[in-house]
C-alpha cells in the first residue's frame, strides 16, 4: 500500500472524537469525499464466509456461540474436507463473490491441520478468487506456510479497545492479537482486522479501536466493522442494539482514518434497514459478505442484497478493482490494483 497525503499514523482519541462529533452531514460529506477519491463509489466488493471448523473453541469470547465456555447448543465439528470447501467456493464465485473467507474455531491451528488448510487456499486460488483465513493466533512458522501457498488475507480482529478487551475475552490478551498481526504482516500476508460494535463498550472504546488500527505501521487493507448479533447462551445475549446513526458515524470515521482500506459492513446487516445500509455505503463501506450465514450467525439473503443493490445503483466489484489515486496536480487518475 503506497502512502498518501490522507494517510497518517499519529491519531489520538481526541482527534478521532472531534471528527466523529461533527454535524452528521459534515462527517458524511468528509467521509464520502475521501471514499470517492480512492474507490469507485458505486462498486462493492462481495465476499463469502465459510466456517471450515465449527464449535468447540477454547477461547471465551463473550459474543461467540462457538466458544466451549458457553451453552449455545452448537456442537463441535471436525475440520471440513478440502474438496467440500473448494466446491462451496465454486458456488460462491458463480454467485458473484470475488473473495472467499474461511474461518475455523481455533485458538490457534495445530500442525496436523496445516496441510489441509494450505490445500484449501491453493484450491480456492485456482478458481481465481482471493483467499482469506481466520484461524486464531499464528506462530511465525504457520504464517510463513500460509504465505508460501499464496494466502492473500488473514483476518484477526482486535474486537474493541485495549481498555475494554478484558471485559470481552480473558483467555488471550490484546497484546496477543497485535503479535499475530505483526507475524502476518512480516510473512507478507495482507491484514483484515476490525471490531464489533454493541458489546456494551463506550464510544471512546470505538475511537480507541480505530486509533489502534490506523496507527499501525501499515493499516489493515481490510477493516470489518461488525454490529453485535446477540446469541442466546452467550454473556452478551441481552445487550441492547447499537444506535444506527452511531454505527454509520463509526463507518465514516473508519473511512476517514484509513482512507485506502476496504471498509467491510459485516455482521449485523440482517438487523439493519435498507436506509441504514445505504448510509453506510455512502459513508465509505465498500465490502459485504453475501449468503444467509456468517460462520454460524444470520446474514441477509442474497436476493435481498440484489434488490438493495438495484435500488441504490450499486454493482459488485471485480477481482481487480478500480482504485482512484490523486495526482500531484489534484486531478484523479484511475489504475487497476489488486484488492
Amino acid at each position: 500500500m503506497s502512502r498518501t497525503s490522507d494517510e497518517r499514523h499519529d491519531w489520538t482519541r481526541s482527534q478521532a472524537q472531534e471528527i466523529y462529533d461533527q454535524p452528521f452531514n459534515d462527517l458524511i460529506f468528509q467521509a464520502h469525499s475521501l471514499h470517492r477519491r480512492y474507490f469507485e463509489p458505486n462498486k462493492v466488493q462481495i465476499s463469502r464466509l465459510l466456517s471450515i471448523k465449527t464449535g468447540g473453541c477454547p477461547e471465551d469470547c463473550a459474543y461467540c456461540n462457538q466458544s466451549a465456555h458457553h451453552k449455545t447448543g452448537l456442537s463441535a465439528e471436525k475440520l471440513m474436507e478440502v474438496e467440500r470447501v473448494i466446491e462451496e467456493a465454486r458456488k460462491a464465485k458463480a454467485a458473484g463473490a470475488s473473495r472467499y473467507c474461511m474461518g475455523a474455531a481455533f485458538r490457534s491451528p495445530k500442525e496436523r491441520d496445516l496441510d489441509m488448510i494450505c490445500a484449501m487456499v491453493t484450491g480456492v486460488k485456482a478458481l481465481g478468487m482471493e483467499t482469506c483465513m481466520t484461524l486464531g493466533m499464528l506462530s511465525d512458522a504457520h504464517a510463513k506456510r500460509l504465505a508460501a501457498v499464496g494466502l492473500d488475507y488473514y483476518n484477526h480482529n482486535i474486537d474493541t479497545s485495549e481498555r475494554y478487551y478484558k471485559e470481552i475475552i480473558t483467555t488471550r490478551t490484546f497484546a496477543d492479537r497485535l503479535e499475530t498481526l505483526d507475524r502476518v504482516r512480516a510473512a507478507g500476508i495482507k491484514i483484515c482486522c476490525g471490531g464489533i460494535l454493541g458489546m456494551g463498550e463506550e464510544p471512546e472504546d470505538r475511537f480507541d479501536m480505530l486509533v489502534t488500527l490506523a496507527n499501525l505501521p501499515q493499516p489493515p487493507e481490510s477493516v470489518p466493522i461488525n454490529q453485535l448479533v446477540p446469541v442466546e447462551g452467550t454473556p452478551l445475549e441481552n445487550v441492547p442494539p447499537v444506535d444506527p446513526i452511531a454505527f454509520v458515524r463509526t463507518i465514516a470515521l473508519a473511512r476517514i482514518m484509513m482512507p485506502r482500506s476496504m471498509v467491510r459492513l459485516s455482521a449485523g446487516r440482517a438487523e439493519m434497514s435498507d436506509e441504514t445500509q445505504a448510509l453506510c455505503f455512502f459513508a465509505g463501506a465498500n465490502s459485504i459478505f453475501m449468503g444467509d450465514t456468517l460462520l454460524t450467525t444470520e446474514n441477509t439473503e442474497e436476493g435481498s442484497d440484489a434488490q438493495l443493490f438495484a435500488k441504490l445503483g450499486l454493482s459488485p466489484m471485480d477481482l481487480k478493482r478500480e482504485d482512484r489515486t490523486e495526482t500531484c496536480a489534484g486531478r484523479e487518475t484511475v489504475h487497476a490494483a489488486a484488492l
